[in-house]
């Protein structure tokens, strides 16, 4: 039986499109195996985002190159967000790599896939029916018991710095029934909690003849039996209606946890980042979900040193961080990324080490925030997901997106909901105890 293997960097949006192609080449007869190990085929799922997944997949192309020469007999394949407009130059610079593959575009991979399988396996697989419907039937293989459900392609919001519009395109939803029939399969063989995946999640159904909104599919998906929980990401200010904001605190199992990167604190900054809010519009949407659910975690995005951003700016954005005490801050420092508007008509002037400064700073109060949060838990209980457990130990979720560590037994199987009594805190996790159980114990 022929083997893959695929390493997956950047976004939650890749992972789901790993899976997805790894559901598709075990439909065709192929099996996983881990990266440590010999393999026919090697799949790199990349990320443009940040110079620094770029690097890390240039180094991974390196190591397999170097076990091609030495006689390996192996395939390689690049997928995701670095490939697009310029994969002719990327061909010439990686010859060694037979196919390219741009994001949720697999026919390439699993039309190699067809050409090195092994003959003597006989017929894998009908790649043509895999391929039907852009394998919209061909389902992420189920790991665990939570899954990513991508339900809104592409992004329509062109903001200066960020290149995935132009490698994911415009924004491209899912039918409500296609993704509600995915769902139903991941319940069926014992996920119990999906996160929706969209670069504006908020968006999804606009691009739909019945307009459906976030808001359908969580009430939906309220009825479905085996699913304990949904998550969404990631969330865009403007998108974010009222409708969707009371669709998360009336429905049970969706997660009072939002991600709505804000990216500056300064108006002056958001208008050169095109972002198409002001700082104003920001602070009015937290202040809504703080209204409808007081105890919701909020998470955010920040980019620090983006061209142009002087001293000011940068502590505008400081005292935004201060003043609403987010659950989570996601900070990076500014790279220029090929055929942005950034890239091509502004400077990158902001020096690196002001750039590490910045990134220190905002790393401190994200600190301070979390801890904070956090210690208000203390003598609580909670519900807690259990992703992962043994005979002494066992670690799941809050529906806030909290890590919890609490002592375990042999009733604490992974995919239970356990009421957890918090007995210790710190920035980033929780530690504790089942309710009403004896055990003080320090993990």
């Amino acid at each position: 039986m022929p083997t893959f293997n695929i390493t997956t960097l950047g976004c939650q949006m890749n992972q789901a499109d790993s899976l997805k192609l790894a559901a598709g080449l075990e439909k065709l007869g192929w099996q996983s195996v881990e990266k440590n190990e010999s393999a026919n085929l090697f799949v790199i799922n990349t990320c443009s985002v940040r110079q620094h997944a770029e690097d890390r997949a240039y180094s991974q192309l390196g190591r397999l190159r170097k076990q091609k020469l030495s006689g390996e007999e192996l395939h390689i394949a690049v997928m995701g967000c670095m490939v697009g407009p310029k994969t002719d130059q990327l061909s010439k610079r990686f010859p060694y790599v037979d196919a390219w593959a741009r994001p949720q575009e697999f026919d390439p991979i699993l039309n190699l896939a067809e050409t090195i399988k092994d003959p003597s396996e006989g017929d894998l697989g009908s790649l043509s029916a895999l391929l039907d419907g852009g394998m919209t039937r061909t389902y992420a293989l189920p790991a665990g018991i939570s899954a990513y459900v991508p339900v809104v392609h592409g992004c329509d919001k062109f903001c200066t710095y960020c290149i995935v519009p132009l490698r994911r395109g415009r924004e491209r939803s899912r039918p409500v029934a296609d993704v509600l029939d995915e769902i139903n399969w991941l319940a069926d063989r014992g996920i119990r909690e999906v996160t929706l995946l969209g670069q504006t999640v908020e968006a999804y159904g606009h691009d739909l003849a019945e307009h459906p909104s976030l808001a359908t599919l969580f009430r939906a998906i309220e009825k479905i039996e085996g699913i304990s929980r949904v998550r969404f990401l990631t969330s865009y200010p403007k998108d974010m209606t009222n409708a969707i904001i009371d669709s998360v605190a009336e429905c049970e199992k969706v997660c009072e946890h939002f991600n709505i990167p804000v990216q500056s604190g300064s108006n002056s900054m958001l208008k050169r980042m095109r972002r198409g809010y002001m700082v104003e519009e920001f602070v009015e949407r937290v202040e809504r979900i703080r209204l409808k659910m007081p105890n919701a975690a909020i998470a955010t995005d920040v980019i620090v040193g983006c061209p142009g951003e002087t001293e000011e700016e940068f502590q505008e954005t400081l005292n935004l961080l201060r003043q609403i005490q987010f659950d989570t801050i996601h900070v990076a420092a500014y790279s220029p990324r090929p055929g942005t508007f950034a890239e091509r008509k502004m400077i990158d002037d902001v020096p690196s080490e002001i750039k590490k400064q910045r990134l220190h700073l905002v790393e401190e109060i994200h600190q301070e925030s979390s801890l904070n949060i956090n210690q208000k838990m203390l003598n609580e209980e909670v519900e807690v997901l259990v992703e992962s457990a043994n005979e002494t130990q066992a670690t799941g979720r809050t529906k806030l997106g909290t890590i919890v560590h609490f002592k375990s037994s042999n009733d604490v199987k992974i995919g239970n909901v356990e009421k957890i009594k918090i007995t210790q805190t710190t920035a980033w996790s929780l530690k504790g105890h089942i309710a009403n159980s004896l055990s003080l114990s320090v993990i």
